[in-house]
């Protein structure tokens, strides 16, 4: 009998993981309940709650979900899957719907007791997404309409309402392009490269060929021709080798006093060498002690310690993961934001028509040089005595432009804030890049939580008071300011990544970003900060003032703008940032974050003080 204090529903959750270990062929597979969205991430599994009441809902979610992380696990291919991934963003959406399809409708085959599991699941995520009230083809998801498709045609079994209301808007369509393609499934289901190839074909039959990229069968056929070329080569050359052979034993042949000598005097300039070295190194040292005093460690104030910098990172995303993790990671973010991406699209497509508004050709006319404007030549014929009139056109200043966005990575971000952070700074930059602004993306947090190594460290130095901040940082570039955003697109998906997340020191984050933007040659740099919350690092705070990372943000702030350098903006979500910054917004839910963003980068544009100032000269001009 379970004690009164025991969860009732722990026995569950312990069936549940053995189960899903079983299913999925992986004993070690590390199985967790979790409030957090559900997912996978090197080697653990994170299944939605169970309440102490156990309702049907519940288990029934957790059941499915458990099921197509397992059948994912035991029929997928990771390496083949990413050789025959598409590039482009729709077709890639195509060919992993139509992927996690076949893997479930494998283990339906296998155990038709996941079948009814993945059903609820199903239906659950089309409950939320709100599929079943969707009349208009155009509002429901071409991919998910695919991958129901190839399950209905896979498992024969009937789909819940809203999964079935989203195929058959989408069916006529999809049978009408690739319904012979279609009809030879059954032939490849069960062999993951030939799915892939089916996949691609349905994918070219849709009209997406052009997102396909490159064929990698074809790539293989001219690795193989290759091969066959590089092997004649050497057959070739096997004359040449062993005449070189031949060479190299008569010279090891010869007398060796002459090698002997060569080699003594060798060794006497390696030795005067070294000893000169070690001279000049002397000298050095001697001089070193005590001549100048290091420098601070930060430019806003002088002090503010650091107790050991010595297990900090900056680091870039794609080292934190490797390409399958980031590409399933990403996959999942663009999963659990597809309703709000809608929004978030209009709103960067509202920002970008007030970009490219400002980007319009504006001249200036009546000018004694320039180009000759063939439009006033007409006065010159009417009246000889007339100039010439010349034009000259604008600068549009801000395509000298970069955009730094600094997002808190810190374990407060956890869920929703952090998604709809990634999904509005990637949008951003895809943006920004269509108008010509350079974008960098990076995120602040810390290694360890309550202080890593650099607390062991302090700890074993007997515990020297007032020590500084006394945490291991982790400063990552998710998108550095020259790299395309197709390049790094997936890298974003890293911040779903479960145990990223910890604590946040705000004050180095931001000295960080002002170091990086600074030593660019645009001449306009923005940099806009988004954080939840003060400046928080248990370690820190314990064994200092209770206002220290406080009072250095502070510090940074009023550096930056006091310099002018760049110009600053801060969001905050659901904590006021306006005492701190003095450009600044707070915003009480996440979900205004992407407006807010667009909002802030749309009115810093109108704003501009040169552009209005060149306006006025240029019309005074005229």
């Amino acid at each position: 009998m379970p004690k009164p204090n025991d969860n009732p529903a722990d026995p569950f959750k312990k069936a549940l993981a053995e189960a899903t270990r079983a299913m999925a062929g992986e004993r070690e597979l590390n199985v967790a309940f979790s409030v957090d969205p559900p997912g996978y991430s090197a080697g653990n599994v994170r299944l939605p709650q169970i309440t102490r009441r156990m309702t049907r809902e519940e288990v029934l979610l957790a059941r499915g979900t458990a099921d197509a992380f397992a059948l994912r696990l035991r029929f997928h291919d990771a390496a083949t899957h990413r050789r025959y991934a598409p590039q482009g963003d729709t077709a890639a959406a195509l060919f992993e719907a139509m992927e996690t399809a076949r893997c479930e409708a494998m283990g339906a085959r296998a155990m038709p007791g996941t079948a009814g599991n993945i059903d609820a699941k199903i239906a659950e995520d089309a409950r939320r997404m709100g599929y079943a009230e969707i009349t208009d083809p155009k509002q429901a998801p071409l991919a998910q309409a695919a991958g129901y498709l190839v399950r209905s045609l896979a498992t024969g079994r009937a789909l819940p309402k809203g999964a079935e209301n989203v195929m058959q808007l989408w069916r006529g369509h999809l049978e009408a392009q690739a319904g012979a393609t279609l009809a030879g499934l059954d032939a490849v289901l069960d062999d993951q490269q030939a799915f892939a190839r089916f996949a691609r074909q349905v994918i070219d039959d849709l009209g997406y060929g052009a997102e396909l990229g490159d064929d990698p069968d074809l790539d293989d056929q001219d690795e193989e021709d290759t091969g066959d070329d590089d092997a004649e080569q050497e057959q070739e050359s096997g004359g040449d080798a062993e005449s070189d052979e031949d060479d190299e034993s008569t010279a090891e042949d010869a007398p060796s006093d002459q090698q002997s000598e060569q080699q003594d005097l060798a060794a006497a300039l390696e030795q005067s060498d070294d000893a000169e070295m070690a001279e000049e190194m002397d000298a050095e040292d001697s001089e070193a002690p005590d001549m100048r005093p290091p420098p601070p460690f930060s430019e806003a104030d002088p002090g503010y310690k650091v107790y050991t910098s010595q297990f900090d990172e900056e680091i870039a995303a794609e080292d934190l993961a490797d390409a399958q993790e980031l590409d399933r990671l990403r996959a999942y973010l663009d999963q659990q934001l597809e309703p709000l991406k809608g929004a978030v699209s209009r709103l960067a497509n509202r920002l970008q028509r007030r970009l490219q508004a400002q980007q319009s050709r504006a001249w200036d006319f009546d000018l004694e040089e320039g180009t000759l404007d063939a439009g006033r030549l007409a006065r010159v014929v009417a009246n000889p005595m007339t100039p010439l009139s010349f034009k000259m056109e604008r600068d549009t200043d801000f395509r000298d432009t970069i955009v730094t966005l600094l997002l808190d990575n810190s374990g407060s971000m956890r869920g929703r804030p952090i998604s709809i952070a990634a999904i509005s700074a990637d949008v951003l930059a895809r943006t920004l890049e269509r108008c010509q602004v350079k974008v960098e993306i990076l995120g602040f947090t810390t290694r360890a939580w309550k202080g890593g190594q650099s607390r062991e460290t302090w700890l074993g130095a007997q515990r020297p008071v007032l020590p500084g901040r006394l945490n291991d940082l982790r400063h990552i570039v998710y998108k550095a300011a020259d790299a395309p955003w197709r390049r790094t697109r997936p890298n974003l998906g890293l911040m779903m990544k479960e145990g990223l997340l910890k604590e946040n020191i705000d004050g180095e984050a931001l000295e960080w970003a002002h170091r990086r933007l600074i030593g660019r040659p645009e001449a306009r740099r923005v940099l806009m900060v988004i954080s939840d919350g003060a400046p928080v690092d248990d370690s820190t705070l314990s064994v200092n003032p209770a206002n220290y990372l406080e009072k250095h943000l502070r510090d940074v702030i009023a550096m930056i703008e006091r310099r002018r350098l760049v110009e600053l903006i801060a969001i905050g979500i659901g904590h006021d940032v306006t005492r701190y910054y003095s450009r600044a917004v707070t915003i009480t839910d996440v979900e205004q974050l992407a407006g807010a963003m667009t909002e802030q980068l749309a009115a810093l544009f109108d704003n501009d003080p040169v552009r209005q100032g060149r306006g006025a000269r240029g019309r005074r001009r005229a």
